[in-house]
């Protein structure tokens, strides 16, 4: 399975309502140094909604994508909101509040 594969498993596995940071997700796959390689699977993504891109965030609990047409800053806020997250003006969120903890996110 490909990084890229990886990446799609574990983050379809967070549960609606929660974040995790890119470094639990790079962390899930065996490669706790990947943080930024999971963010760019992720942007590679090009929009596809069936995996839950929205919900993965830098660790310091804010939305730090840098987007491209089909995913912005502003759409992940306005995911994140309609799942009940609260996103301040500044897109930061309250991350110990909602984090799924990273024991339930290790692949099958």
């Amino acid at each position: 399975m490909t990084f890229k594969q990886q990446v799609i498993e574990v983050v379809r596995k967070i549960p609606r309502g929660k974040v995790v940071s890119y470094g639990q997700v790079a962390a899930a796959i065996g490669s706790p140094r990947g943080a930024r390689q999971v963010g760019w699977a992720l942007h590679t993504l090009d929009g596809d909604h069936s995996v839950p891109w929205w919900r993965v965030i830098n660790n310091e609990g804010r939305i730090s994508i840098k987007g491209n047409m089909m995913s912005t800053p502003l759409l992940q806020k306005k995911f994140l909101e309609s799942e009940g997250i609260k996103v301040s003006k500044n897109l930061e969120i309250d991350i110990e509040k909602y984090r799924h903890h990273f024991a339930s996110l290790l692949p099958m």
